[in-house]
Parts: structure tokens; C-alpha cells; sequence
């Protein structure tokens, strides 16, 4: 697994950018073998690192007769496009100083003192053809093909070029990548044999879709991973969802550890059509891997999502890990247990009005004020003695008392609750909520 910081558009350029996707990789626990930051044979791996290497593979394809100098200037080029838009055609280089059509002069001369771009001369007719582990074969007609530039007026190398000769001289053997990336394949295909290389093996993935089918961007929905990270997203939940992306095991198996993926992992069973980007399953999946973590994981990886001071005990995590599918979701469920005075929520201020809540608690507190040995057991019992005096059981039994003492009609068990607060705070809790009946 090779990571190349591919900077060459300094327009593009934003500064944390690659030291944000290392923080994301090693959050995600994918290792790098090769790279910028852990070294390697074929460095450096850093693209503006490596111009002269680019500049003399350009000379290269001068020198042979497939590249040529171009000086067409921008206003040049967008008055060529607005014609061609007008005639309705699709827009490319009319190829005005290649050779071939008059040239553009001495343009070895001109190019030492002019600004200008390098073009790959791609050949007039024919096909190319290319197998691709995913789509299998795929043929291009190069009449369709653009003369692409493959060194930019600032002297940086375009992605196609750049790309072509690293993947060559690092020696890589498979290129995996987003289908949007197929038209420009025979661009790459024409450099390889250009350059006389056997190129690697190319699979080109289908594009992940929101729910309507649209292009998955920042616009529509979370696509970075510090904000699934924000949100309690486990690392190992993220990657299991984006491998079932496109592709499905032999299996009905949806949760899959790391390990198990590189196991079970086949380009060859990706699917060639667009996979949606479903949050539901993400939190589906998120939530399998979260019960998946033993009680001392779990209390580990929620802390971060609660308030600084809060010290989640063993009992209160028990409560919730096998109730929550994002590790946020935590803050909420047990916020009651540090609030003071506690907040009702709309459901539990409903709870509070209802016919028989203010006797039911006042029976309870009664119960409370005259106890002399305090347990779940002795406050599960107690309650259910209270229901059977109103002849109620359920939520008409349990909900105000739950609201009174929580803040909420939802939520962990009650002896987790009241062997957590203790006699006393029991008995506030009660005395506050029918104060302010």
C-alpha cells in the first residue's frame, strides 16, 4: 500500500491537506507500507519532489515524436472552445501547433523563452483496448481523444503524466481507482507504450451515490472522515461499510473485522454499477461493531464524547452499549446522570401531568423517606407493591417514575439508575418533580 502526496495542481493546494489524510489513515488503521512518512526504495513520494523526473520523461516523448510544444495562448483556446460550442461538437484541442498541422515554428527555440504547455500527440485513428479486472475489457476509438496536456505552463506535470511514469518507476502493479477515471485511460495507455512499459493492472471502481442517485459530494452529505470520527463512527464500522460499497461477500455476511475482509476481499466480486452511500447502514453497522467491543473498550471509547469532568462508571457503560449505534449518542443517554437539577424532556414532562403520576410518586417518596435498606432489588420491588395498589403496571406505572428521577421515559435500566444515585438523590429527584407538577 503505497501513499503518494500527488500535489501537482498548485492551484489545488491546501495546506494541512496531506497531514490530515495521514491522521485519517492511521485513525482508520490502514498501515502504510511506502510513503512520504515511513520511507521506501522508489522516494521520493511527494509529486512536486519530483519535477526533474518529469521534465526528462517530457523530453522523452519530444524526442520520439509523441509529445509536442503547444503556445497557444488562453484566450486562443476559450475562443476555440466557444465556437466549437456554438457548433455543438465537443470540446478539444484543434491541435494548431502540433506538427503534423504547420507546427508552431522553432518551437524547441521558442519554448526556452516562452510560456507554453506540452501536449501528448495522440494518434489520429484507431482503438485502443484495455482489460480491466472489474469492467473486463474496454475498448477506446482515439478519434474521440484529446490531445492532453502533460506539462503545464508552470512546469508541474499533469496528473496523467505524473502518474504514468511514478506508477512505473515505483514499480506498482495494480491501480485501483473511481470510474470517472476510465476516459483518460487511453490517454495513460498511450504513454505506457510511448515509453515502451508494460502497464499494471487497472481496476476501476463504481461511484458511491447518494440516496437519489447523485454524485456522493460534500454538498449533499458528510464525506470526511474526521466528521464520522466526531460522531462516534468506529474505524473498523467505517471501513467494513465502505468494502460493502460495490461489493458483497459469497456469503450473507455483513460484519466483517479487518482481518476477516482481507480474507474474504476480491476485486473480481465488485459490482460495475454505482453504489449508494445508505447512513442507515452505516449506523447499523457501526452499532454490530460497537457490541462487538468489551465493556472496558466501549467505556474507553466514549469518553471522548462526554464532558471533560464526567467519569463513566462500569455500570452506567453496561447500560447503554448495546443501545447506542454512534458512540455519541452516549452524551444524551447518560447526560441525566450528571445534570443537576435534572432536565425533563417533552415526553417526560407528559409523563409527569398524567392522571395518576403525582400519586404515584408521592406514594414512592413516601416509601423512600421511611426505607432503611436501599437496593435496586428493594426499589424494583417497592414499585411494583405501588402498582398493584393503582392497579397499573407498564408505562402508566414506570413512566413517571422513570421521568421524574431521569429526566426522560427512555433509557438505561432502572437499578442501574437508583443504585448509581443512591437513596438520597432518589428521594430529590422525586421531591423535584413534584414541586414542579
Amino acid at each position: 500500500f503505497i501513499l503518494r502526496i500527488e500535489d501537482t495542481d498548485q492551484s489545488r493546494r491546501k495546506e494541512g491537506a496531506a497531514e490530515n489524510l495521514l491522521e485519517a489513515l492511521a485513525w482508520a488503521g490502514l498501515d502504510i507500507d511506502e510513503g512520504p512518512t515511513v520511507g521506501g526504495e522508489y522516494g521520493p513520494y511527494v509529486q512536486s519532489e519530483r519535477l526533474e523526473t518529469y521534465h526528462s520523461h517530457v523530453q522523452q516523448l519530444l524526442d520520439g515524436g509523441h509529445a509536442y510544444h503547444c503556445f497557444c495562448s488562453p484566450e486562443r483556446l476559450e475562443q476555440l472552445r466557444e465556437r466549437q460550442r456554438k457548433m455543438g461538437v465537443a470540446s478539444r484541442y484543434d491541435r494548431h501547433c502540433r506538427p503534423a498541422y504547420g507546427g508552431a515554428g522553432d518551437a524547441e527555440a521558442r519554448a526556452a523563452d516562452q510560456t507554453h504547455v506540452v501536449r501528448l500527440a495522440v494518434p489520429e485513428t484507431g482503438r485502443i483496448v484495455m482489460e480491466d479486472i472489474i469492467r473486463k475489457k474496454v475498448a477506446f476509438n482515439l478519434e474521440t481523444v484529446d490531445d492532453q496536456v502533460l506539462l503545464k505552463g508552470d512546469g508541474f506535470p499533469t496528473y496523467h503524466l505524473a502518474n504514468v511514469v511514478d506508477d512505473h518507476l515505483m514499480q506498482v502493479t495494480h491501480v485501483i481507482r473511481g470510474e470517472e477515471w476510465l476516459p483518460s485511460m487511453p490517454k495513460h495507455l498511450l504513454l505506457y507504450q510511448a515509453f515502451g512499459w508494460e502497464p499494471p493492472r487497472f481496476a476501476h471502481l463504481p461511484l458511491l451515490l447518494n440516496p437519489d442517485r447523485s454524485k456522493l459530494s460534500k454538498r449533499q452529505g458528510h464525506v470526511a472522515v474526521e466528521e464520522y470520527q466526531a460522531q462516534g463512527i468506529l474505524p473498523e464500522a467505517l471501513v467494513n461499510f465502505l468494502a460493502l460499497l460495490g461489493w458483497h461477500d459469497q456469503s450473507d455476511q455483513e460484519v466483517f473485522s479487518v482481518g476477516e475482509l482481507v480474507q474474504a476481499f476480491s476485486l473480481e466480486r465488485v459490482q460495475k454499477g454505482g453504489a449508494i452511500f445508505d447512513t442507515e447502514k452505516l449506523l447499523w453497522i457501526n452499532g454490530q461493531h460497537i457490541r462487538r467491543l468489551s465493556l472496558a473498550a466501549f467505556q474507553e471509547a466514549i469518553q471522548p464524547h462526554l464532558e471533560p469532568e464526567w467519569r463513566v462508571t462500569e455500570a452506567m457503560a453496561a447500560s447503554v452499549h448495546t443501545k447506542v449505534n454512534l458512540l455519541s449518542d452516549v452524551r444524551d443517554q447518560l447526560a441525566f446522570f450528571f445534570e443537576d437539577p435534572v432536565v425533563y424532556d417533552e415526553a417526560a414532562k407528559e409523563a409527569l401531568t398524567g392522571v395518576e403520576a403525582a400519586g404515584i410518586l408521592s406514594m414512592l417518596l413516601s416509601r423512600l423517606e421511611e426505607a432503611t435498606g436501599f437496593s435496586g432489588e428493594w426499589f424494583m420491588s417497592s414499585v411494583k407493591e405501588i402498582g398493584e395498589d393503582f392497579g397499573l403496571k407498564g408505562r402508566e406505572l414506570w413512566h413517571p417514575i422513570r421521568a421524574a428521577i431521569a429526566g426522560r421515559v427512555v433509557g438505561p435500566d432502572m437499578v442501574t439508575i437508583v443504585e448509581t444515585f443512591g437513596l438520597d438523590k432518589c428521594r430529590e429527584r422525586i421531591r423535584a418533580a413534584l414541586a414542579s407538577a
